[in-house]
């Protein structure tokens, strides 16, 4: 992957391979505490990839969770402290991918009217990743037995909805890597700075540290 030439195959393909294989892996126990394993190596895109998607797989079932009218605070609490962290080790392997576009496109030079996109590559991932994840359960919902015809009826019209964000998603993700690879665009890394988890930008938390 260090040395693929991305012109000439999908990331948005095997992005969603991937991302299809990490949510497979995480619904054979479906237990948001399960151990979580990347069978891929350390520096590859692929583990960088799947690694953000069960993230994402873990959030979709913290959130689904979260949302029970009758949860205990104390619980609901922890889960939305789950949810935070999960946000932030979200927001930091979409950087941690974008990085490795970075460097893997480092050696081309840009044309004097490349332009940037308004989205980075990773981001768009980002969106692909959770994407699978609405396409997966809105499968199932399509298909559960026991829901009624017309519930059935109103997600498969979704589920065919989804399929084509996820084939025009798909063609504007790998669009965007071939015009960075001509030069004809170019990326930039921006870290999101989120200020609500650091000590010293929220004033919840640094106001008792003056």
């Amino acid at each position: 992957m260090k040395t693929a030439d991305m012109s000439q195959y999908s990331t948005a393909q095997l992005s969603i391979t991937i991302f299809k294989e990490s949510i497979d892996k995480y619904h054979l126990l479906d237990k948001i505490d399960q151990d979580f394993e990347n069978p891929y190596p350390d520096d590859s895109l692929e583990h960088l990839l799947y690694r953000k998607n069960w993230i994402d797989t873990v959030q979709w079932h913290y959130e689904d969770l979260i949302r029970d009218p009758e949860i205990d605070p104390v619980k609901g609490m922890k889960i939305k402290r789950l949810i935070d962290t999960s946000n932030q080790d979200r927001t930091d392997t979409v950087e941690y991918i974008d990085s490795f576009f970075l460097n893997h496109f480092k050696h081309v030079e840009p044309q004097k009217d490349a332009s940037i996109n308004s989205e980075s590559p990773a981001w768009a991932l980002d969106r692909l990743s959770i994407l699978q994840l609405k396409i997966y359960h809105m499968e199932e919902e399509a298909n559960r037995n026991e829901a009624s015809e017309s519930h059935r009826e109103k997600c498969n019209a979704k589920l065919k909805v989804l399929l084509t964000q996820r084939k025009d998603l798909s063609f504007a993700i790998d669009d965007l890597l071939r015009d960075i690879a001509s030069g004809s665009k170019y990326m930039k890394v921006y870290k999101q700075m989120k200020m609500y988890n650091d000590e010293d930008t929220n004033p919840v938390l640094y106001k008792d540290k003056s």
